[in-house]
């Protein structure tokens, strides 16, 4: 039996008609930059979070730019993060002339610890850029005090956890601005790359709609120097469409993760995810911690499952940041879980045989 990492396939085909009914409407207007599809998609999605201000771009990477660029940090400030997520989270830092600092993850959530944030501030901390990592919600609670303790900005990298949740309260609701990511993969994906910020004020919304047009207001005049990031039309009209299945579908992969973590909590050399009682996770990965990792994953390929580490090098020893001085050892939880951790399928439509399949597999890897 196979079973992908990710089907796309088994996602699209029950769309299909109408997400081409909405492509076509783009085709028939020809207003192919900046369509009202934009302006549609980016109300729904206002509405669907409960936040006031949703601003579309062109990737989820440039939506922490613009995010960062917003709120007017650049050289020689720091920004707290997490060594233990995808390049972007630290590289729209790096972009804007910014330092990231990084601080240890909690080991159960693989989120930004806030009892190491404090002890990284210093007269030069601008903000604290926490990760919703996996789908699962950070300690937004400890976070946003720790923010107002410092007078420090909170921009919250939601590029995984669209829809999760911490206390009730929606992610991208917590700081000055959340951002999304609609990567192909993602659990909210487009037809390629998209990104979104979303804000409660209107100034920051104000500044990011002008940021992502080159900082132009009116066409021409230029206020900032900003991005050419706009959220392309054809991508909008596939995400308005997709977004009225969201739900549906991280009931789905919520589902999964129960049946998962059923038939896998008692096999040894492994651990289940770890979900906060505070948060509700949208599971845009289910990730184990594995004894073996490597092994397990070569064996999990042998039996055409898939599988995937996120992510096999933490961020502050990626050769790039090497001036920044941090070396192994410096974050030896990102680093131990970095060596551990393994991603197998959660997508919604995966069948009760395949799910079977594949904690069968993995428990015959360990009893065997």
């Amino acid at each position: 039996m196979k079973v992908p990492m990710l089907d796309l396939q088994a996602q699209y085909k029950p769309l299909m008609p109408k997400i081409k009914e909405a492509l076509e409407r783009v085709f028939a207007e020809h207003n192919y930059i900046m369509g009202p599809q934009v302006k549609e998609f980016e109300e729904k999605m206002a509405n669907y979070l409960g936040i006031k201000n949703a601003i579309g771009c062109a990737s989820g990477t440039d939506a922490l730019v613009l995010a960062i660029k917003a709120l007017g940090i650049g050289a020689g400030d720091e920004v707290i993060t997490t060594p233990f997520s995808f390049f972007a989270t630290a590289s729209s830092i790096w972009r804007n002339n910014a330092i990231p600092v990084f601080v240890d993850i909690d080991p159960l959530t693989f989120n930004l610890d806030p009892d190491n944030i404090e002890k990284a501030i210093t007269e030069k901390t601008k903000a604290i850029l926490p990760v919703h990592l996996f789908g699962q919600c950070a300690n937004m609670d400890s976070i946003m005090a720790i923010a107002h303790k410092y007078n420090l900005y909170v921009i919250e990298d939601n590029a995984q956890g669209i829809g999760c949740t911490w206390d009730g309260k929606m992610s991208c609701s917590f700081g000055d601005i959340g951002i999304l990511s609609f990567f192909p993969s993602k659990n909210l994906g487009a037809m390629g790359d998209a990104g979104m910020c979303l804000t409660n004020n209107d100034d920051y919304a104000f500044k990011l709609r002008q940021l992502r047009v080159h900082g132009e207001n009116p066409k021409y005049y230029h206020q900032w120097v900003g991005l050419n990031s706009r959220l392309d039309t054809l991508q909008a009209a596939v995400l308005s469409v997709k977004l009225d299945f969201l739900e549906g579908w991280s009931k789905g992969r919520r589902a999964n993760a129960e049946f998962y973590n059923e038939h896998l909590k008692n096999v040894p050399g492994i651990r289940i995810p770890y979900i906060d009682p505070k948060a509700v996770s949208i599971y845009n990965q289910y990730t184990l911690v594995c004894e073996k990792r490597d092994k397990l994953m070569a064996y999990l390929k042998e039996k055409e499952i898939g599988c995937a580490v996120y992510y096999p090098l933490p961020l502050h020893l990626q050769e790039c940041f090497s001036s920044l001085g941090y070396k192994k050892g410096d974050l030896p939880v990102a680093e131990e879980m970095a060596e551990k951790v393994l991603s197998i399928p959660i997508y919604p439509e995966l069948t009760r045989e395949q799910k079977e399949y594949v904690c069968k597999t993995i428990t015959n890897f360990y009893y065997h």
